[in-house]
């Protein structure tokens, strides 16, 4: 994807999208990011070179699903692909996946909603793998909100709370947002 697409409407990290720093960091990482087959990693640079051809650049999205399917990185790919393009139900079944991906490496269970704040080391933000659970279950709260899916939404939000009180994901402004939409109503 341009850099353009990457950041607009500055969306990055501080609400729905992986930002360039979160993608470099789980790519880098033995956990996540490895073992990604080499013509794989070749399709998404492909894929984010010819982002502003959508058609092609999700055939390549696809093509490096076909090579490692469920991978962080194809996950991640398809996840910022779709989000850009404003294609949100898509970007929330990827997220969803990302977060079934991210429950069972941190050996979550299967429920985010059954998580609790010492299952992992959530508050270690030098922690990758629960740090890519959070960014995960805020892309999902974030998405459902998008979506008129507001009490999805605050309860992801509210879990993100939950588990990682110093809020450094930025669940709280959210629920900001909802609280206002609450209160116009």
């Amino acid at each position: 994807m341009t850099g353009r697409a990457r950041t607009s409407a500055g969306l990055g990290e501080g609400f729905g999208g992986f930002s360039d720093a979160m993608e470099a960091t789980v790519l880098s990482s033995p956990l996540l990011g490895g073992g990604l087959p080499t013509a794989a990693r070749m399709h998404l640079d492909k894929a984010a070179d010819r982002y502003h051809l959508t058609d092609v650049a999700e055939t390549h999205l696809l093509q490096a699903a076909a090579l490692a399917p469920g991978h962080v990185a194809v996950l991640i790919a398809f996840y910022r692909f779709y989000f850009y393009k404003g294609r949100l139900v898509d970007a929330l079944l990827t997220v969803q996946r990302c977060l079934d991906k991210a429950l069972d490496e941190n050996l979550l269970g299967d429920d985010w909603r059954q998580v609790r704040a010492g299952d992992a080391a959530f508050s270690d933000w030098g922690a990758l793998v629960p740090r890519f659970f959070l960014f995960c279950l805020k892309g999902y709260a974030y998405l459902n909100l998008r979506l008129g899916h507001l009490a999805e939404g605050r309860a992801a939000a509210e879990k993100l709370l939950e588990i990682e009180p110093l809020d450094r994901i930025g669940a709280r402004l959210l629920l900001d947002v909802l609280d206002r939409l609450d209160d116009e109503s």
